[in-house]
């Protein structure tokens, strides 16, 4: 561990890590998005605008802990018609379902720098465990003087299990929008003073 009593990383595992504290997302450098599958022959991709997230890293790494809160109303997938049904009723319903929420529970693994990160995710009042696969990008100080760390995050869920089953059946078999639905994460977190 390094002895500065300003340094903004320590080492872990063969790992350069932030030193322990509170740090969150930069909403200038962050990206939640989303990939569905479309008439079972292409990907939509979307994301959510507006989102939250505070990440406590612990001494001990592997008791870190995150919480983020997206606003469903931000759903955007550049298609105003298709961003309009995302919020209505049949799929997020963002009036009565603000917020998309997500809470870490524990660390499952972690290998170099892969963790698996246990947790609740929350959409339209429904709450479900999900494993998110976390790669740690890396640390270090910003030139404005911030000290931040870099992360990317996946995973897959079944979006019926959150009560989103609206769907329309092709007449070439299959459906119009998939069960599965990718999450893809990408963000800066910075620590707080």
């Amino acid at each position: 561990m390094t002895s500065s009593t300003d340094a903004v990383t320590r080492d872990w595992q063969g790992l350069t890590i932030p030193t322990a504290g509170t740090y969150v997302l930069d909403a200038a450098h962050a990206r939640v998005g989303f990939v569905a599958r479309h008439m079972m022959v292409s990907k939509v991709r979307g994301e959510f605008t507006e989102a939250a997230a505070t990440i406590t890293i612990a001494e001990d790494p592997l008791q870190s802990s995150v919480t983020a809160t997206m606003q469903a109303s931000s759903i955007n997938t550049a298609q105003a018609d298709r961003d309009a049904h995302l919020r209505s009723p049949e799929f997020l319903d963002s009036e009565q379902f603000p917020t998309v929420e997500y809470r870490s529970t524990g660390v499952k693994s972690q290998d170099g720098n892969e963790f698996v990160l246990l947790g609740e995710l929350t959409i339209k009042g429904v709450t479900r465990q999900v494993e998110l696969d976390v790669q740690f990008e890396g640390v270090g100080r910003s030139p404005f003087g911030q000290d931040i760390f870099g992360f990317s995050a996946s995973t897959e869920i079944d979006r019926e299990e959150f009560g989103l089953t609206w769907n329309v059946a092709l007449e070439t078999g299959g459906v119009l929008v998939s069960r599965k639905i990718k999450i893809e994460i990408e963000g800066e977190a910075i620590r707080q003073a």
